[in-house]
């Protein structure tokens, strides 16, 4: 009888997806390019690398730029190229939907970020973590700039997510596992970053200093920046509502207290009460938190009729895949 010969497993090489939203950066492409690729080299020969590259409605040569970059290295860059502008966050959303990596990674186009930092954060995958955090512990940046980033990841932390890491963070490894879950959630009006940090795993945190931008301008305005402040409180956290709620009690109360002291001031005739201000008054404090507290129910009942209308957060317009 001949012997048997067993079959030996071969163990698939771990693949890693980068994802890169990207957003006017013509210039940043060819040095984030070649940094990447260059980065290659600090993880061991067994891993391999997919970068999704996602042009989220770039009017510049952005487009142009990433199909060069996967022109050279077709066997790893897939370019996704969305019909419109949707958002940085997402575009992260579009960048996981078509990522096949064991492991992904987010970073911005800039590299304001260091990916220096990626094959320490691969080390705590590779070890069992599922969602590796590399949290911005200073920036080099404006004081205006760190205090409003600051004061909004301050107020996220204490209201809405308290396992978020202090001063945010942008680059991040997490797990396939997390990136399917994220996917299928296909949530709008939110932040996909801190989405990771809602799902509750344990994490690694790994602090540094985010760098200064040094190629192009960035298209952060600040009407994108409070679109995030309003959609994060919203999506993560009540306390808009227990505020409205507990301002009304305040209200209530105090119109108690006055109508008493009015009462009281008119049966001894403290003093001479003047009809129309003090109408007036009270008239303009009730209508100011009326207001305030209809602008806060609309953000809500808003994105509750947006998630209603099952629109798709991204519309692709054209996939270039990986050449194997």
């Amino acid at each position: 009888m001949s012997p048997i010969k067993l079959k030996r497993s071969v163990q698939p090489m771990p693949k890693i997806s980068v994802l890169i939203p990207c957003y006017y950066n013509e210039k940043n492409i060819p040095v984030t390019a070649k940094t990447l690729i260059a980065n290659e080299k600090l993880f061991t020969e067994d891993v391999t690398f997919e970068y999704v590259m996602v042009d989220d409605g770039s009017q510049d040569n952005t487009y142009e730029e990433l199909l060069k970059f996967q022109k050279q290295y077709p066997d790893k860059v897939k370019v996704v190229k969305l019909a419109r502008n949707f958002g940085s966050f997402n575009a992260i959303l579009a960048g996981m939907t078509y990522a096949t990596g064991d492991c992904n990674v987010f970073i911005a186009a800039d590299l304001q970020d260091p990916p220096e930092l990626i094959p320490q954060m691969y080390d705590y995958w590779a070890k069992g973590i599922k969602l590796v955090i590399a949290n911005r512990a200073d920036r080099e940046e404006s004081f205006f700039q760190k205090l409003f980033s600051n004061t909004y990841h301050n107020l996220i932390r204490k209201f809405a997510l308290n396992n978020v890491p202090k001063g945010g963070f942008d680059l991040v490894l997490f797990d396939r596992q997390l990136k399917d879950q994220i996917v299928k959630m296909d949530e709008s009006n939110t932040n996909v970053l801190y989405l990771l940090t809602w799902l509750g795993y344990d994490y690694v945190n790994i602090p540094y200093t985010r760098r200064a931008r040094e190629i192009g301008v960035s298209r952060w305005t600040l009407s994108k920046k409070i679109k995030m402040f309003v959609d994060s409180f919203v999506a993560f956290s009540f306390l808009p509502i227990r505020m409205i709620s507990i301002g009304g009690l305040v209200v209530g109360l105090c119109a108690i207290l006055y109508a008493l002291y009015i009462i009281f001031a008119k049966m001894t005739n403290l003093i001479q009460l003047e009809g129309w201000t003090t109408m007036m008054v009270v008239f303009l404090f009730v209508s100011a938190f009326q207001m305030i507290s209809i602008g806060i129910l609309g953000e809500y009942l808003w994105r509750s009729l947006d998630a209603s209308r099952k629109r798709p957060n991204f519309v692709v317009d054209e996939v270039k895949e990986v050449k194997s």
